[in-house]
């Protein structure tokens, strides 16, 4: 039976991504681990593995196709002995949604005779559905006396593939399912700004490009207007004098010359932020619905920006490392997104964020705090100040301000003062920061 291959759901957010480059052609050998294709999603380029066995029959999607939905169909593997015909069959049935919503009266119809039905190779469940299986996963599943329509399926749309099978022991017919409950009415969508045509319309006679969005663009575009519209932002804002910490760092990179090791300020703020996180346990928080999920590990997410949007890498139990290990972890983790070469788990998750503009000889901003995280620290230049000292006596100090955006579900004013105070008293004390 031929097989469809579906556009993989490569991470949790995904819903559509670009076909970039095709590993094989109509014609070769598939086996089960191959690598058949690389995916573009909304934050990097990833390889698609094959789940079955056999031919590439016809492939549904060309190299460099934008916008292909989760789930649709790309490609057609046949299994052995079928002929390119059997991927026609296939391949004219990809439009699935019409199909799928078809009447029913298919399936009330009177069986075929016995003489005239199929053979078993795609197996029916008590209910008249047709039972997707690779074709390994039947042969095993008739060996072992398995019934199919009992097993769940790890494998695209639910297909049941050898792993399924190769653990499961033979079990008496499922009953059919009870019919789904009809679904809820959807709710009232919110209201749309002007249409793209009408915003076009106000800037006719005038010369501009027009940018396609892509994927990245879309998904930060999206995920953004969502957090502000749902999430109630308050922000804390402090300044911050860093003159310690520039002696201190001079000192450490003197130092660590010959290790090839040299600090930024950016390295410090990240410590900082992991140990306030431990120090103000309760503000180490993660916004989940219905609930709140306070974290263990200081696991501090930091924007990085590439061409065309912005990554958040998360550096892990960053609480428990040294500040040269941060150091060279940041720079890796940065280098890779600038590629889009980093894996999913390398920038999901995190209960805080760190979004620095400084470099860019920005005083001070506000960021939007990153769901489920509850709080991002916006950091600003260091400027040369006059400033009032313990003594009374004015003098020039080089000054960082800082503001911290908190999603007020999670935290409020009290605590997220406490843990921002923490932060400053780690940076403008590093020594004791490190001890």
């Amino acid at each position: 039976m031929a097989i469809e291959l579906l556009m993989p759901a490569l991470s949790p957010t995904m819903e559509e991504g670009t076909l970039a480059k095709w590993l094989v052609k109509e014609g070769d050998t598939v086996s089960s681990g191959d690598v058949i294709a690389e995916i573009e999603t909304d934050k990097a380029t990833m390889e698609f593995e094959a789940v079955d066995e056999g031919v590439m029959g016809k492939i549904l999607v060309a190299e460099g196709t934008e916008g292909v939905k989760v789930n649709a169909p790309i490609a057609v593997l046949l299994e052995e002995g079928e002929d390119a015909s059997a991927a026609e069959t296939v391949g004219a049935s990809a439009p699935a949604p019409a199909a799928a919503e078809a009447p029913k009266a298919e399936a009330a119809a009177p069986a075929p005779s016995a003489a005239a039905a199929p053979a078993p190779a795609a197996p029916v469940a008590a209910s008249g559905e047709r039972i997707f299986a690779s074709p390994l996963a039947r042969r095993i599943a008739a060996q072992k006396g398995l019934d199919l329509s009992a097993i769940s399926g790890s494998g695209p749309k639910g297909r049941i593939v050898k792993a399924d099978v190769e653990n499961a022991t033979a079990a008496p017919k499922a009953e059919a399912p009870k019919a789904a409950a009809p679904a809820a009415a959807p709710a009232a969508a919110a209201p749309a700004g002007p249409s793209a045509d009408m915003i076009a319309k106000m800037y006719e006679g005038r010369e501009y490009e027009e940018i396609k969005l892509d994927g990245m663009r879309k998904t930060i575009a999206a995920r953004l207007t969502e957090a502000k519209q749902t999430i109630p932002h308050f922000y804390l804002r402090r300044d911050i004098q860093l003159d310690a910490l520039m002696k201190f760092r001079a000192e450490l990179n003197h130092q660590l010359t010959g290790k090839g090791v040299k600090l930024s300020v950016n390295d410090f703020i990240i410590k900082a932020v992991a140990n306030a996180l431990q120090e103000v346990p309760t503000a180490n928080a993660v916004w989940a619905g219905d609930r709140v999920l306070q974290m263990k590990a200081s696991d501090v997410a930091v924007a990085v920006a590439i061409e065309g949007g912005l990554f958040t890498p998360v550096l892990k139990d960053a609480d428990m490392k040294s500040l040269s290990a941060l150091s060279k972890e940041m720079k890796d983790l940065a280098h890779r997104a600038r590629d889009r070469k980093l894996a999913p788990h390398e920038y999901q998750g995190g209960s805080f964020a760190i979004s620095n503009l400084g470099m860019f000889g920005i005083d001070n901003f506000d960021a939007i705090v990153n769901p489920p995280h509850a709080g991002i620290l916006a950091v600003g230049t260091g400027v040369k100040k006059p400033v009032i000292g313990e003594d009374g006596e004015i003098k020039v100090a080089t000054v960082m301000s800082v503001t911290m955006s908190v999603d007020h579900r999670v935290i409020d004013g009290a605590l997220g003062a406490e843990l921002l105070k923490a932060i400053v008293e780690n940076l403008e004390n590093p020594v004791a920061m490190l001890a």
